[in-house]
């Protein structure tokens, strides 16, 4: 297992953990109830075993299991959640547990921000994107009519557990959006780790423990230069080599449309459209790894890592 330091709380990465969730919590000073919030994709594969684990340290857990789904992410919804742990009696000695991806790290955080004005958050991860990026830094939200994440809070996290077992249950395409995240830290940040990637292959899980880890770096020294996001420009140097070459990619690319990469037919057209375009020498290489990355082509960067070597300044 390996720990790290990020803001004010701990992040632990490992095999097995789960089960010692409850153990862990104990470290925090907290006692008696808490809440376990996940979605029913997640509940059914993992919540048991965190259950077990917090009882058998002396807590005593509420599950609330919520749709799926950013549909879920309203003020609705956390006032339905506050509603049922006033009912459980939570107090301000209660802390929460979020398990799930970023969706549920962001309500439970939520509701751990505005519940008797703040009790400890307990996040668990099960995506790659979530224990590499929105599990740290503290944002909080809900979603509006409006638009994204326009009601929230920072809170930060007391205790975040990425426990490697639960990849083994992602699909490749959720998979593969985490690593086109690690991608864009190592562009961004640290071109020794870009050079690993480059012969990357999934293996061993101290690989996949020591890239977590360097990426939870990364992403904590950016946030901790404007921990409260009030300008956006106060980690611009950070940023210079993966936003430059991704604007100019885009004024140069308009025939490539925004995309998800949860649509699986955007990868293949976006390799296409972005390779041809590299070949006559309108964009250049980091370029063209941006949007791979951004559309979660992992096939398509790598391809880039083997044709063509370049610097990532």
């Amino acid at each position: 297992m390996i720990s790290v330091r990020a803001g004010i709380g701990r992040i632990l990465i490992g095999k097995q953990l789960l089960p010692r969730t409850g153990k862990r919590c104990q470290a925090l000073g907290v006692s008696g109830q808490c809440v376990l919030i996940s979605d029913s994709n997640v509940a059914p594969l993992f919540a048991d075993r965190v259950k077990k684990g917090l009882v058998s340290a002396g807590f005593r857990p509420t599950l609330i299991t919520i749709p799926a789904g950013e549909k879920s992410k309203t003020l609705e919804q956390a006032g339905a959640i506050c509603d049922r742990m006033i009912a459980a009696g939570l107090d301000r000695q209660s802390f929460v547990v979020g398990l799930g991806g970023g969706m549920i790290g962001d309500i439970s955080g939520f509701v751990a921000a505005i519940y008797h004005r703040g009790i400890p958050h307990v996040q668990i991860p099960t995506t790659l994107l979530a224990m590499v990026d929105s599990s740290i830094g503290g944002k909080t939200g809900v979603d509006t009519r409006a638009g994204k994440n326009l009601i929230g809070a920072f809170h930060q996290p007391s205790l975040v557990i990425d426990d490697l077992d639960v990849l083994k249950t992602l699909p490749r395409r959720q998979f593969n959006q985490g690593f086109a995240e690690i991608i864009k830290h190592a562009i961004i940040a640290d071109p020794k780790m870009f050079r690993i990637l480059q012969s990357w292959k999934a293996g061993a899980a101290p690989a996949l423990q020591r890239l977590i880890k360097r990426n939870i770096q990364i992403k904590s020294r950016i946030v901790a230069k404007d921990e409260r996001d009030r300008t956006g420009r106060a980690c611009a140097s950070e940023f210079r080599p993966y936003s430059w070459p991704r604007d100019r990619a885009r004024r140069k690319l308009p025939e490539i449309p925004a995309w998800r990469s949860s649509e699986p037919w955007n990868c293949r057209r976006v390799r296409d459209l972005g390779e041809k375009s590299w070949a006559a020498g309108r964009i250049s290489a980091p370029q063209l790894l941006i949007f791979l990355s951004d559309s979660g082509c992992r096939r398509g960067c790598r391809r880039i890592f083997r044709v063509r070597r370049f610097s990532t300044q």
